[in-house]
């Protein structure tokens, strides 16, 4: 592996760098002062035309490439549009990908999802373990499309030596997040029908499942650390896990969300909804050993999460 990067030398493309993790990788990214960053609104550069992507990477000519941009959503989003979720996805980072060999371009981190490992698998879960059994169906296309952005990073590794790898985040949360109630994910969209309910003093708010899977959730800043990390000091085929390392029942996140937004009635469990899988911890063994710890304590980023939610969609 050669020596670290010289941010303040590189020119750097974060692909969805204004969503929940392209713009916390930019902030982490303008810390350690990078020469030059660049992004593209979706309304400036559609990933999935693949004309246009291979045109703005050819004339960016960037040294370093974040793959960041993803179609993402929660359980009723994934199950209600497979198609888009498997299509939009594969088309983005085939076209990132191919748009970045033809631009020789030296470093690229595609990120991925822990959705991407079997519904069963052993928990903590270890890189090992993917492709060792059946996903969870409720985002599968999903699950199908990162897995082949994983295998799509070891080819172009195998075929022309490129030094590109992969990471699989946990899930994820912060500043920027999705707080739409029809395509969230789970801790957004308790933040937000907490805080409705506290504001229309609603004496319960029903939420899906049994309350019993275990989740961990890693705050958004801490992954764009690790990114930086990783771009410095990871240079392998294999994916590798970026997690919190500890997880809890979805029963006592909901708890922590309503104390930290002040929503002080009832919480009722919708056991009809579907759950997802049971379980889903990352082993984080491999990173740690990098140097790389998280350092935001769950609570504390869910209230800095409220915080930027009453600021800018409240």
């Amino acid at each position: 592996m050669a020596s670290a990067l010289t941010w303040p030398d590189l020119t750097v493309y974060v692909a969805g760098h204004n969503g929940l993790v392209g713009s916390a990788v930019w902030r982490a990214l303008a810390g350690v002062g990078a020469g030059r960053l660049v992004g593209y609104r979706s309304a400036e550069l559609d990933l999935r035309d693949r004309e246009a992507t291979f045109a703005a990477i050819a004339e960016l000519k960037p040294d370093v490439v974040i793959d960041a941009a993803a179609k993402v959503g929660g359980i009723m989003a994934n199950s209600t549009y497979p198609v888009e979720f498997l299509r939009d996805n594969m088309l983005i980072q085939a076209n990132l990908m191919d748009a970045s060999h033809a631009a020789n371009v030296e470093r690229l981190l595609f990120l991925g999802s822990s959705c991407i490992y079997p519904r069963h698998a052993s928990q903590p879960i270890r890189e090992s373990s993917l492709m060792t059994g059946p996903l969870e169906p409720t985002n599968q296309a999903y699950a199908m499309a990162k897995i082949a952005g994983i295998f799509a990073i070891e080819a172009y590794r195998t075929q022309y030596g490129r030094r590109w790898i992969s990471a699989m985040p946990t899930n994820l949360y912060g500043p920027k997040d999705n707080f739409d109630l029809e395509s969230s994910h789970v801790l957004p969209a308790f933040i937000r029908r907490f805080h409705e309910a506290k504001v229309a003093s609603a004496p319960t708010v029903t939420v899906w499942g049994t309350g019993t899977p275990r989740r961990e959730f890693l705050h958004v800043d801490d992954l764009a650390q690790a990114c930086l990390v990783l771009l410095d000091s990871y240079d392998s085929p294999e994916t590798i896990n970026v997690g919190l390392g500890e997880d809890m029942p979805i029963r006592e996140l909901a708890e922590t969300v309503a104390d930290v937004v002040g929503f002080e009635g009832t919480i009722v469990w919708d056991t009809s909804k579907p759950d997802g899988m049971p379980r889903k911890l990352l082993d984080t063994t491999r990173i740690n050993a990098l140097g790389w710890h998280p350092t935001i304590s769950l609570r504390d980023g869910v209230a800095t999460t409220y915080q930027w939610f009453l600021a800018n969609t409240a």
